[in-house]
């Protein structure tokens, strides 16, 4: 009795991949849309651009941060955070500070500059995504949001387990001490 061997097909398959059906692609471009669009605004009006918003929007929200944990935060190159920093400072709108915690480390607060310019541009990027989502039902918005808090989940934890997705996730934002605002969602 001889072994039987499997066929192999005469013509090979062309994987294929419709981007327009495949999540990744849909939310980094849509991410990418809003991001840009949102620029424009604040640049034009601001001249603030992408990194030093994201940088002056991180600490409106935590009063004091490192720009180490700013890059991880915002998943942006630690060299863009540092220029955006720089930027921030010449202008008065940060200051950095010593930590009391490690010396080696400088804390970033906003100043009274700082807060005045966001007093002003948060209120119009709040009433900016309102107009963005406003094709969106209340439910709809609720559902949206819940969807994408799951999939990052799911994604915190293909990358914290073993195998091809996962990465080494030392020094996350998430896991800095003293940060709990930044760890509401594990």
């Amino acid at each position: 009795m001889g072994s039987r061997q499997r066929e192999t097909p005469t013509t090979t398959a062309k994987a294929e991949l419709d981007l327009q059906q495949f999540l990744p692609y849909r939310l980094n471009s849509l991410a990418d849309r809003l991001s840009q669009a949102l620029a424009r605004m604040y640049a034009e009006r601001y001249q603030l651009n992408i990194a030093q918003w994201r940088v002056l929007a991180w600490l409106s929200h935590l009063d004091e941060l490192s720009a180490k944990q700013i890059a991880q935060a915002t998943r942006m190159d630690k060299a863009r955070i540092s220029r955006a920093v720089q930027s921030l400072e010449e202008r008065g709108l940060i200051q950095r500070t010593p930590s009391s915690r490690d010396q080696r480390v400088q804390d970033l607060r906003l100043t009274e500059a700082g807060q005045v310019l966001l007093a002003e541009l948060v209120p119009e990027a709040q009433q900016w995504e309102a107009d963005v989502v406003a094709t969106l039902s209340v439910g709809e918005y609720r559902d949206l949001m819940s969807v994408m808090g799951k999939l990052e989940r799911q994604l915190d934890r293909l990358e914290q387990g073993s195998g091809p997705w996962s990465q080494d996730r030392s020094g996350d934002p998430m896991e800095t001490p003293g940060s709990p605002e930044l760890d509401q969602d594990r």
